[in-house]
């Protein structure tokens, strides 16, 4: 049975040297198997707090997921998409695909430096960590491997279902297609 899995990413924005404001777009691509069925768009503040909720509209509008894989842990800058909320509210597993090994004291380091706020954020990044070690996963045997973070699924069977649904290069094509749709979307609208 091919599962319903959701990729997750965001599009492009202006940056005017750390004063960044404005929207991007936020992402969702709903595949069976490797076939699409279904793009949700949904505008995110850039450095904002919205990512979280607008993921979860996405969901709630697409109906029952088998997982949830993300392209990282923030949207739009540093607008953060909290993997435990979002796995708790949908009791959907939720893995987090980097292509770089995730350095969260560099997250620390840059949150301080240009956010207020930067407990609430930062206290995203310590739940994930407290729950899920940084697994590196080799998907596509030609191509260097990637980092998942995951919750609510054992990491081997989340590696299976990556392993089959990546294609092109290195990354899951759910999120691979959502990146590239979000990036096009928010050029084309000038974000």
């Amino acid at each position: 049975m091919e599962m319903r899995l959701l990729g997750v990413e965001d599009g492009s924005f202006s940056s005017y040297k750390f004063q960044r404001k404005g929207k991007t777009i936020l992402c969702g691509v709903l595949t069976k198997g490797l076939k699409i069925e279904e793009i949700a768009l949904r505008l995110i503040d850039v450095d904002g707090l919205d990512a979280t909720e607008k993921l979860l509209d996405i969901a709630e509008h697409l109906g029952l997921l088998d997982m949830i894989i993300l392209g990282g842990v923030t949207f739009g800058g540093f607008n953060v998409i909290d993997p435990v909320v979002v796995h708790e509210a949908l009791k959907t597993p939720v893995v987090v695909v980097t292509a770089e090994r995730p350095d969260n004291e560099a997250v620390l380091n840059a949150l301080k430096k240009h956010f207020e706020d930067w407990e609430i954020r930062y206290k995203v990044f310590e739940r994930l960590a407290s729950i899920s070690p940084i697994y590196e996963a080799k998907l596509h045997p030609k191509e260097n491997p990637i980092f998942l973070e995951v919750v609510g699924i054992e990491f081997e069977k989340a590696f299976e279902i990556l392993r089959r649904v990546t294609i092109r290069g290195r990354i899951p094509e759910p999120v691979r297609i959502a990146n590239r749709i979000a990036k096009a979307v928010s050029r084309a609208l000038l974000l």
